[in-house]
């Protein structure tokens, strides 16, 4: 096996779960949303509480930066170069935080309770289900930089890179002759 190549084969499982997942929250939040702005709050598969419009503004945020966080993986498993990684992880933190506030509000909206329909509740555990898929995703992509056999590590030598702050210049060591006459 080469190296760098032991996480690759686990990424396109994850990231055909993730998009799923993000696709299908976008779907229910957008739905949710456009409810709630026709005053629709009373539709059998809606109700909510007060926390519910923060749920689905904050799950329409998560599932677009989460999609986006897919689209940068699909690339970087293309590419597998510690240029792309740097992209696909940071890209993947930000949608981690996003989705773990989602979850956050999804949280205090149980505890509230109330009447949830049922579109509200699958939302609610896909929310659930995406934070735990995209905290592996993060953790898949940063398993490089404990060991070099899961992927592209983020100071390895050769031409994935060999820093993260600054750009790797070589030096060349040249030496000068004099000829005495």
């Amino acid at each position: 096996m080469a190296t760098g190549n032991g996480g690759r084969s686990l990424m396109p499982p994850l990231l055909a779960v993730n998009i799923v997942v993000y696709f299908v929250i976008l779907g229910l939040a957008s739905w949710s949303v456009d409810k709630f702005i026709n005053g629709e709050q009373n539709h059998p598969h809606l109700g909510g509480n007060p926390s519910t419009g923060f749920m689905l503004i904050f799950a329409l945020i998560a599932g677009v930066t989460g999609a986006c966080s897919v689209l940068a993986g699909l690339l970087h498993h293309l590419a597998w170069t510690s240029h792309s990684l740097a992209a696909a992880a940071s890209l993947a933190i930000i949608s981690w935080a996003v989705t773990a506030l989602a979850f956050g509000v999804v949280c205090k909206e149980i505890i509230l309770g109330g009447h949830r329909g049922k579109r509200l509740q699958t939302l609610e555990a896909f929310i659930t289900i995406s934070v735990v898929s995209q905290l592996l995703y993060v953790v898949l992509l940063h398993a490089g930089m404990f060991n070099t056999r899961y992927g592209p590590g983020y100071a390895t030598s050769g031409n994935h890179g060999s820093s993260i702050a600054m750009a790797h210049q070589e030096t060349r060591k040249t030496s000068t002759t004099v000829i005495a006459r």
